[in-house]
């Protein structure tokens, strides 16, 4: 899956991924991880998405990677915010208060980048990538959080004939087969959401599960 695919769903204004309010399942799930105010959190692919400034009503510092310039420009306008810009190796960085955000390639990132990390949140990167992606994604991104790293991974399960993705199927046996090396897993959630979800039964969806993950870098 090409950048210029994501590009184009953004100039398009075909975002349905984005959601109009913080992922309920963040704001159950989060506060049992104990992460202190004041932690620096990572959010991959990150689009303009209000759990960043959610985490940052937490006292957490937020660093964010997003492609679409458009994306991080509305992330800020939106907010109310002026950021301040200015470029480095890895993009151009948009900083406001405690968020961050680097308009640029994830996979650009580098251990530097990522070494004060303290936690991780991630509910729409892994599952828009393809199956090839996902794999280069957590053993060339994730394997850079340090080791006292926690976070939540939040994904979705269906069957994936029925659908073309993104976002796609990714199921518990390989989220523990790709995580599994680095991470500890655990399962804190399984939940039904077919009925609300219009899109994917007009699509015709027969079955629909969320499922969130605790992660736990080893």
């Amino acid at each position: 899956m090409e950048p210029g695919f994501w590009l184009q769903r953004w100039h398009g204004k075909q975002i349905g991924f984005h959601q109009s309010k913080p992922t309920p399942l963040l704001l159950k799930h989060w506060p049992s991880l104990g992460i202190a105010p004041g932690s620096r959190v990572f959010v991959p692919l990150a689009g303009k998405t209000l759990d960043m400034a959610w985490l940052a009503s937490q006292g957490l510092q937020v660093l964010g990677v997003e492609l679409s310039r458009l994306a991080v420009e509305q992330f800020f306008a939106e907010q109310g915010l002026t950021p301040q810009i200015e470029e480095s190796r890895y993009g151009r960085h948009y900083r406001s208060g405690p968020i961050e955000l680097i308009c640029g390639d994830a996979f650009a990132l580098d251990d530097a980048a990522l070494s004060e990390c303290d936690a991780v949140f991630d509910r729409a990167a892994l599952i828009a990538l393809p199956t090839g992606l996902r794999r280069r994604y957590v053993r060339e991104l994730h394997v850079r959080l340090p080791s006292r790293c926690r976070g939540l991974l939040i994904t979705l399960e269906y069957p994936q004939h029925e659908k073309d993705g993104p976002p796609f199927c990714v199921r518990e046996d390989e989220v523990r087969e790709l995580y599994g090396r680095d991470w500890e897993v655990a399962t804190l959630e399984r939940r039904d959401i077919l009925d609300q979800q219009p899109t994917f039964i007009a699509e015709g969806v027969t079955a629909l599960e969320t499922v969130v993950y605790r992660l736990d870098r080893r």
